[in-house]
């Protein structure tokens, strides 16, 4: 249930309608509109048939929300939102990128990348300091050294770092280098995870698990914002089909989904979503037609020589080429959709 007070309402009306909340054994959520203030109501509602909501001072109305998830929903928050990162809005009128290498492997290298990404117009420099893999014997990435470089990276050049946090005890030490921690495809029902970093005061880049449904992706990020942390940008990035050309598959219908479903910003991972680099722009320009908040793609320096996802990533050309596409294809598209055209 979500309580909508009038635009008159006073910061006492508010704690009113928390007490009494709060009163019936259940957990209000406050959310702040431009011009109106949302209060979110967490538990069995049925507790509140003796309280009359309706009627309590400031209350506008009250509506029950029948999703599973209450936060994420757009039930409770109507008006899509955005999500702020040093200035940077992920959500806005302007589609933000994320770019750089799948792995930290080196000072040098990484510091090449992200004049590259810089160069590109990217605002995220984008690297796995902790990398995940499928086998034990791949390169599991430099841990604290590669947050170290991606700091410094940051420092040289500006663009804010997103980087992955895989377990519960390294949330904190990844927030002290990160502007962005993401929990990656594999984590996104670690639930102690998800609460770890709910708890933390950095956005959350939350990636679709392989398999999961949007339900079950909403969920996630409900966890996350139940614990006290809002700003949750979703990312596509392909799930598990019995497909085999391609990485992943990639769900563009997500976006058109989540749009509607939820309040929360999403963009697309064409890289992983589809393990070609050769597929990286078109599905970039697709991704942004959908109506994407933004990308993610991974950029090498020399992707032959990569150490880990060298056949997804993009050469520095292929990069700008993208980059290019993608300007012209924002500047075309606006948050409500294309422009009519002039058929006389």
């Amino acid at each position: 249930m979500v309580i909508i007070m009038n635009p008159e309402a006073t910061a006492e009306h508010i704690k009113g309608v928390i007490e009494a909340i709060e009163g019936a054994g259940l957990e209000a959520k406050v959310m702040e509109g431009t011009q109106q203030k949302i209060v979110g109501v967490i538990g069995d509602k049925s507790r509140l048939a003796s309280v009359p909501v309706d009627a309590l001072p400031g209350v506008e109305t009250s509506v029950s929300i029948s999703k599973s998830y209450k936060l994420a929903s757009r039930e409770f928050h109507p008006k899509s939102s955005s999500v702020m990162v040093g200035g940077v809005e992920i959500g806005g009128e302007v589609p933000v990128v994320m770019a750089g290498p799948c792995a930290v492997e080196s000072k040098e290298q990484l510091f090449e990348a992200a004049e590259i990404v810089k160069k590109g117009g990217a605002q995220f420099l984008r690297g796995g300091a902790y990398k995940p893999r499928t086998s034990p014997y791949s390169f599991q990435g430099l841990e604290e050294k590669g947050l170290e470089y991606l700091a410094e990276a940051r420092e040289r050049t500006g663009l804010k770092v997103v980087t992955e946090v895989t377990v519960v005890e390294a949330v904190e030490r990844v927030a002290h280098y990160a502007d962005v921690l993401q929990v990656g495809a594999r984590n996104m029902q670690n639930f102690g995870l998800l609460k770890a970093v709910g708890k933390c005061d950095k956005p959350v880049l939350l990636k679709r698990g392989l398999a999961a449904t949007l339900e079950e992706w909403l969920n996630a990020a409900e966890y996350i914002m139940n614990e006290g942390n809002p700003n949750v940008v979703l990312c596509e990035r392909g799930i598990r089909t019995y497909e085999t050309y391609t990485r992943n598959t990639l769900d563009l219908s997500a976006v058109a989904a989540v749009k509607h479903l939820s309040h929360l910003p999403i963009i697309v991972d064409p890289s992983h979503g589809t393990g070609k680099w050769r597929m990286v722009k078109p599905m970039a320009f697709a991704s942004i037609a959908a109506g994407a908040d933004g990308l993610m793609m991974e950029v090498h320096p020399n992707p032959a020589k990569a150490l880990s996802d060298g056949p997804q990533s993009l050469t520095p050309e292929n990069y700008y080429e993208v980059m290019a596409g993608v300007k012209k294809l924002s500047g075309f598209m606006t948050r409500e959709g294309i422009e009519p055209m002039n058929l006389q």
